[in-house]
């Protein structure tokens, strides 16, 4: 994945970010969509390698896209936050269109 700056518009919905063990819900300006994936900010650390489940909503029509992705960077510390990269590994066909759509509309 590559860096950007999040979005500050508010114009995403909440991000839920689910593992076995925690559950987020995340603001839209902690969340930073891509094509495979996204970035988030996070108060505590997320291992590298840990499956996560994510729900979010496109601000457009509402449609939910769920998928399962894996952690594939966790950077920071716990005074200024960590940077989670989660990857996609399941999405749907549907899922994907819809994300493709959010990476596009997206405000940088």
């Amino acid at each position: 994945m590559s860096t950007t700056k999040l979005d500050t518009s508010g114009f995403f919905e909440p991000v839920t970010v689910q593992t076995p063990k925690t559950k987020f819900l995340l603001s839209p300006a902690d969340v930073c969509i891509r094509s495979n994936g996204i970035e988030f900010l996070s108060a505590d650390p997320i291992p590298a390698w840990t499956e996560v489940t994510v729900d979010l909503r496109s601000p457009v029509d509402a449609r939910p896209v769920r998928g399962t992705g894996v952690v594939v960077d966790c950077s920071g510390n716990r005074h200024a936050g960590y940077v989670v990269s989660l990857l996609f590994t399941s999405l749907t066909r549907q899922s994907q269109q819809i994300l493709q759509q959010l990476t596009e509309t997206q405000p940088t």
